[in-house]
């Protein structure tokens, strides 16, 4: 148990399954209550879509684990209702320094511009999450079966069949689609015979949390060489409750039952910190790490995400990001398949889209343990000669990598998007998760990704919103697939039946390059999908009708 936090126990209740009658047929199926399991069910919730959960504990996560949150992360967290309790626990911070022996090489900051509603990122404790996602299902009517283990999958051409066992005994149940998020091992995967492709590095590290009093600043510092600690790398962030995260390099003979040893730790941490601070020791763990994927996400009816479908190394906080982010492309899709407006191999995109952002965070995360992790001593002099050049020189900087942080993907080549036929300037082109600007709707300040999301809508930017031809787009509120229009203007105004969102600051024409009659197309997930100079309702529907498959 841990001194700094209370582990809650969820109570275990018979599956009324195993009293007789037939197996109950579930829409959607998740296995898995860790952070991307509960977010796929609570993003299914608001869509409309009945889910239930199974896990085989009862309670969240031992120890800390997953630790920061990136702002993509964040605000998907905030459609799923749980962003607040998440960013009001946690310790924000956006400033990232790197050391080098003795002296600073740089820092960094993952925020320069102002106006998000959300920071660059969020350190919190994985429990801390888990239990926020838990209660909330509990708000919005989210059945979760407690000490339900999946010993058995067996896939039908229009279902899923489950054996599940319980401390009562073995039941089965059917989905018509399942989502696996039951991590790293995924006792799922292993029963479909599926597997992960990559690479495992040879090297351990040592997680030590500690509880102190410190005057530290929340940033994240990463020492290469330290005095404290030599020949090796360590870092050191900030958590909720004093608490803190030490991760120490071991390299690759160290004994992992040793290591944990209360008589191992305690010197270390004492040689970084001073013997003079008092701090008391949370939780240990000893990890390796490898960076692999499945070749692809969906198999029939059974769908992959987070960590069952992909690992990376902890540097960077690429693996509840991209998790998180998974479960936002894929629900949403589901939704429309599930529905019968877009067929299964609308489903093939979630794939497509998650395997090309896996690569990327494979391929960083890959990038940066080979520059904490020399593997060779020519590869060691090039990395300390970098480092004593990053002190001086800002080329130099550029080459410094001791974990390129959690960034969203661009999809800017998904086969969903409609291309440019307009010239535009700036980030959010086909394919970019929508950047945040600050707005008033109502004659109330707000956000604008807090308009957004769950649903297609039309972003028609005009310096006067009377002017906007709005019954020429009215059609596509009642379509099958229907998109919202919602009016952007640098003036306050109200128009009857539409949402308009007022750009105070002009922030959002500087980042989306907006002019008078210019529209965006955003994807249910926040993601931009098309956009012109000049929208009519034809270019619009063709638009959608290319990110669903339905054209």
């Amino acid at each position: 148990m841990l001194k700094s936090y209370t582990y809650p126990k969820f109570a275990y209740q018979r599956p009324p399954e195993l009293d007789g009658g037939p197996a109950k047929r579930h829409p959607i199926i998740v296995v898995g209550a860790g952070p991307v399991g509960l977010a796929a069910a609570l993003d299914a919730q608001q869509h409309g879509l009945p889910v239930l959960v199974l896990d085989d504990d009862d309670t969240v996560s031992v120890g800390s684990r997953g630790l920061c949150y990136a702002k993509r992360a964040l605000e998907i967290l905030d459609r799923c209702g749980v962003g607040d309790p998440v960013a009001d626990k946690g310790v924000s911070w956006s400033v990232g320094r790197t050391f080098f022996g003795e002296g600073e090489v740089f820092r960094f900051d993952l925020q320069p511009d102002a106006d998000h509603k959300r920071p660059g990122m969020v350190n919190l404790q994985q429990y801390y999450l888990e239990e926020y996602q838990v209660r909330r299902c509990e708000q919005v009517g989210v059945e979760i079966r407690w000490k339900n283990k999946v010993v058995s999958v067996r896939q039908q051409s229009d279902r899923v069949e489950l054996n599940v066992e319980t401390p009562d005994g073995v039941y089965v149940l059917e989905a018509d689609w399942l989502i696996v998020c039951d991590g790293a091992r995924s006792p799922i995967r292993a029963m479909m015979g599926l597997d992960v492709e990559g690479r495992i590095f040879m090297d351990r590290f040592l997680i030590a949390d500690v509880i102190m009093k410190a005057p530290f600043p929340a940033e994240r510092w990463f020492w290469f060489d330290p005095p404290f600690h030599r020949n090796q790398s360590v870092l050191l962030h900030r958590e909720a409750d004093d608490v803190w995260r030490i991760d120490f390099q071991l390299g690759w003979d160290a004994d992992p039952a040793e290591e944990k040893k209360p008589e191992r730790v305690i010197p270390r941490i004492k040689a970084m910190l001073g013997h003079d601070r008092e701090f008391e020791l949370e939780w240990v763990s000893v990890y390796t790490f490898q960076c692999r994927r499945m070749a692809r996400f969906n198999h029939g009816r059974v769908l992959f995400a987070g960590d069952a479908a992909h690992q990376v190394s902890p540097f960077g906080a690429r693996g509840a990001n991209s998790g998180i982010q998974d479960t936002d492309n894929l629900v949403w899709k589901l939704k429309l398949v599930i529905q019968g407006d877009a067929p299964a191999r609308l489903l093939d995109t979630y794939s497509e889209e998650r395997t090309f952002a896996a690569d990327e965070n494979i391929l960083n995360s890959t990038r940066s343990t080979d520059f904490i992790t020399p593997k060779s001593a020519a590869s060691r002099t090039f990395r300390n000669a970098v480092l004593q050049l990053a002190q001086k020189h800002p080329f130099a900087r550029k080459l410094v990598n001791s974990g390129r942080l959690s960034v969203p993907a661009h999809y800017t080549g998904s086969s969903l998007n409609t291309a440019d036929s307009d010239v535009f300037a700036g980030l959010m082109e086909p394919g970019a998760p929508m950047d945040d600007a600050p707005i008033v709707v109502d004659g109330r300040p707000g956000w604008l990704l807090d308009q957004l999301g769950n649903r297609f809508q039309l972003l028609l930017y005009a310096d006067d919103p009377e002017r906007v031809p709005l019954d020429a787009f009215a059609a596509l509120k009642d379509a099958r697939i229907p998109v919202e229009p919602i009016i952007v203007s640098p003036n306050a105004a109200r128009r009857g039946g539409v949402r308009v969102l007022q750009d105070v600051k002009g922030l959002f024409a500087k980042r989306y390059d907006a002019r008078d009659g210019t529209a965006w197309l955003a994807r249910p997930d926040q993601h931009v999908c098309a956009r012109w100079r000049a929208a009519d309702p034809a270019k619009v529907r063709a638009a959608v009708a290319r990110a669903t498959c339905t054209a």
